[in-house]
Parts: structure tokens; sequence; C-alpha cells
């Protein structure tokens, strides 16, 4: 084989597999542009679930860290041991990785924010430990299309501080990330503003018949608050599920169906929390593994009302009016974009009868959003597939020596 017949060797690297569908269909949106745009790549994975990536999407994949109980909290002189060792074992296993690649994809998420609770030498430490070896053997990193926003704690915004000067290329979802980054001393001249990878997934229609009603999908979240509320976590948490079920009760006191959705594996007990609370057989819980069922929930429902970023997107991308019950400004963004900016309500103030009048004022709108949305729909997705195009061109040429990936020593 000639050096130009090489295949490319591209890396996706995050917390992919592990539960979250909003995580997930960033992998998948990217996987089918490489499948589309460069058949003959070498394509795999280091992930949080790399038996559920090479399962579901068929590639390989390693796992993200050494030690299996990296996200568990650590309270036993073992465990505490194990965690250290594992930081030191994971600098090598990185290394090792990255050095085989051509390029690593990062894909979307909200990979330079801390709007949930993060450990500094979690997920912070491995990006960082990702894009170091990247630019020690070569390897271009790509931030696509990712997500951002200030960091209070510092040894956090060191480490993603440091992680995105070193990548090779950064593209964001909006401009509140690039700003953020642009505040953290990041030199963000030559990065450009997409959209959420999710926009590039396949969707259904929107539900528009004329018959009997569709239900209400409500999104809820495993939500205690940001980073830096760690102290407030039970109260925020609290606020919030009761809030949410106050607001789901009335509905049914209505007799609207609902239909509860979640985006984690740790939404499903405020799920289960919910439909005991309400003790009626007019709200049920969706089983929805991907954002691609999500996507049929809400294209089925007459309106949606939504916590987690992905459930928000996956509403709006089907053209269903919705209404963000919002815990951080990434989903206040989104939804100005999408002409929805008047339907936002705080998830940490979340008030059942202030959310009930916006609910209604929502669907007496229904029609008019509805076309909104579908104009709005059209122009993201001409960014996203701006987004694929301009990457190609960085990652993907066409043609060209196998080292044409590699950076300049």
């Amino acid at each position: 084989m000639t050096v130009d017949e090489t295949p490319v060797r591209i890396g996706l690297f995050g917390l992919l597999g592990s539960g979250n569908s909003g995580n997930d269909g960033s992998l998948e949106a990217v996987l089918d542009q490489l499948r589309a745009r460069r058949p003959g790549a070498v394509v795999d994975a280091m992930c949080g679930g790399p038996e559920t990536v090479a399962t579901r999407y068929g590639i390989p994949a390693t796992r993200l860290n050494w030690y299996r109980g990296e996200y568990r909290t650590a309270s036993r002189v073992g465990s505490i041991a194990a965690k250290g060792l594992g930081k030191l074992v994971d600098v090598v296993r990185t290394a090792a990785w990255v050095r085989r690649h051509d390029a690593v994809i990062v894909p979307g998420t909200g990979v330079l924010e801390t709007t949930l609770p993060l450990r500094p030498w979690g997920f912070p430490y491995s990006l960082f430990l990702l894009c170091a070896m990247g630019r020690l053997f070569g390897t271009r990193v790509a931030l696509v299309s990712v997500g951002a926003g200030p960091i209070g704690n510092r040894p956090t915004r060191v480490l993603t501080r440091w992680s995105t000067r070193l990548a090779a290329y950064r593209s964001y979802r909006d401009t509140a990330s690039r700003e953020a980054m642009r505040a953290m001393g990041v030199d963000t001249s030559r990065d450009e503003v997409y959209a959420d990878l999710v926009f590039a997934l396949p969707a259904p229609a929107a539900n528009e018949s004329a018959g009997m009603p569709g239900p209400v999908c409500v999104g809820v979240m495993d939500f205690h608050g940001n980073n830096d509320e760690r102290d407030r976590a039970e109260e925020i948490h609290h606020r919030y599920l009761d809030g949410t079920t106050r607001f789901v009760r009335a509905l049914v006191e209505e007799g609207r169906p609902v239909r509860l959705l979640t985006g984690d594996e740790l939404d499903r007990p405020v799920a289960a929390a919910i439909v005991d609370a309400v003790g009626s057989p007019l709200v049920t819980v969706a089983e929805a593994a991907s954002l691609a069922d999500l996507m049929k929930e809400t294209a089925c429902a007459d309106s949606v009302v939504a916590t987690r970023y992905h459930n928000i997107v996956c509403a709006l991308k089907v053209g269903t009016p919705t209404l963000a019950l919002s815990y951080s400004t990434k989903s206040d963004v989104l939804m100005a974009e999408m002409g929805m900016g008047a339907y936002c309500h705080p998830a940490r103030e979340a008030d059942a009868d202030r959310l009930l009048e916006q609910f209604r004022e929502l669907e007496r709108d229904s029609a008019r959003l509805r076309r909104t949305l579908f104009e709005r729909n059209q122009a993201v997705a001409r960014r996203v597939e701006q987004q694929f195009t301009d990457l190609a061109a960085v990652l993907l040429p066409a043609s060209g020596p196998h080292h044409a990936l590699r950076e300049t020593p």
C-alpha cells in the first residue's frame, strides 16, 4: 500500500456510552459524518462506556480510565490509593492511545463547563491528558462544537484552560461558550461557532394531527445545582422536584396525559418519584434509550417541558413547542436562538403556578411557534453542515499523505 493509501486513523474521546443520551447523540452525529465523508478511515474510541459504544456503534473502544471506580466517591484508603495510582497509569494509557492516531475528535457535549457537579481530577484531568499528549505526539486533537461556561473551581479552570490551549482545533456550539473561553484567557480569534452536533441527526416529523390531543412530555433530571453549589445541593434538588411534581399533578387534574422523559440513567429515580407522588395512570415514563427515541417521543407530543439540555434540543429539532426548565446559560441561549426565549423557567426556582402560566401561554401560541421552529431549524441545519465541511477540510483531506494530519513539531 502506498503512503497516500494508508487509512486515516481517527479516535473519538469522551464520556460516551456512560448512560447519557446527549453525549451518545453527539458521538452518533460525528460517526455518521465520518462514515459518509471518509468511509475508509479507521475509527475507534476511548470512552466511559466502551462495551456500550462497541456494541451500539460497531467500533473498537477502550476504557477512559484504568480505575473502574473513577467516578465513585473514594472513602476508604484502598479506593483512594487506587484512584491515585489510576491517575499515573492513565498518563501512560492515554499517551499510548493518542500516538496511534492521526486525529482525535472530542464530539460536542459540555466538556468545558461545570454546570453539573464535577471534580477537577475526573474528566477535566482526562481531557488535559488527551490534549497534552496530542501536542506531544503531533496528533491533532479537535474539540468540535463543544459547550463551555464560567468555571469557579481554580484547579478545574486551570486544567480546562490548558486543555483548550493545547487542542489543535476548537469550535463551539454557541457564542456564550466561545466568550467563556475567551474570558478564561484562551485566544478564540480563530475559533468558530456553529451549533450543537445533535442537530445533524435525522428527526421524525412533528405531530400535526387534528385528532385526539397528544401527551405533554416532561423531561426530568437528577438536578442538584452546579459545581459551585454543592453546599445547597439537596435544597436545590428538593425545590426542583417539588415544583416539577406539582406541575405534573396540575396537568393530570386537567385530564392531560404526561410522558416523563429522562436523558441519563441518573434521572430514572426522579421520574419514579414523580410517578409515585402523583399516583395517576395518566403519568407514564418513556423508555427512551437514545436521542432517536427521545425525538420520537417529543414529535408525538403537543408540548414539551424539559430540563436536560439535549431533551430541549430534541424537542426543538422536531419542531414541538417547548418550555425549558433552564439550569444554565446554554439552555437560555439555545431557546433564544430558536425563537423560544420567552419560554424559559429557572430550574432552581421551579414554581408550579408560574410554570403553568407559561405553559398555557406556550400552548396558545403553538401554531406560530411551530412555524418559527421550522424556519430556525433550517438555519441551524446549514450551520451544522458547515461545521462538518470545515472540520473535514482540517482533519480529513480528500487526498494527501498519511502524515498530512499531523502537526509540525
